[in-house]
């Protein structure tokens, strides 16, 4: 069976807010970091496309992203309960997850650790502290990070 190119997604991104997620994306493009990603702007939109559901029924369940970055405060669906959902199914649990997020609640912090996000980042509020961060996570997760069968 071969795979459709549209299938396989490096970076799933995971953010409401329009700005927020097009520095993401510029950053992690500008250092070559993500050139399959793919950008969902609510909960629900990231558990459709990870389990091939709704909109992305079409969409093969078997190319999992290499990492996702998730937003905690979405619309529909909060960033809590699709990290709930995403580490309690055998599909997705092993997919790395980075909390990205405004939220600098330690409550926040420590749900998500204990849901098992494997990584919890503030975002700078200062543009360019922003674009070092983003390029910082890219360059460890997808290229430094090995993850099974790799």
């Amino acid at each position: 069976m071969t795979t459709d190119a549209r299938d396989v997604v490096e970076v799933l991104l995971v953010e409401d807010t329009p700005e927020d997620a097009e520095l993401t994306m510029r950053t992690l493009r500008k250092h070559n970091l993500a050139n399959n990603l793919m950008w969902v702007k609510d909960g629900v939109e990231a558990l459709d496309f990870l389990f091939g559901t709704g909109a992305y029924s079409a969409r093969s369940t078997g190319n999992v992203p290499r990492v996702i970055l998730l937003d905690l405060h979405l619309p529909r669906l909060n960033g809590l309960e699709v990290l709930r959902r995403l580490k309690a199914d055998p599909l997705t649990k092993a997919i790395p997850v980075v909390v990205l997020t405004s939220s600098t609640e330690q409550s926040d912090m420590r749900e998500c650790y204990e849901l098992g996000v494997n990584s919890f980042v503030s975002k700078p509020v200062e543009f360019d502290a922003f674009m070092k961060v983003v390029g910082k996570l890219g360059f460890y997760w997808l290229l430094v990070n090995k993850l099974p069968g790799q």
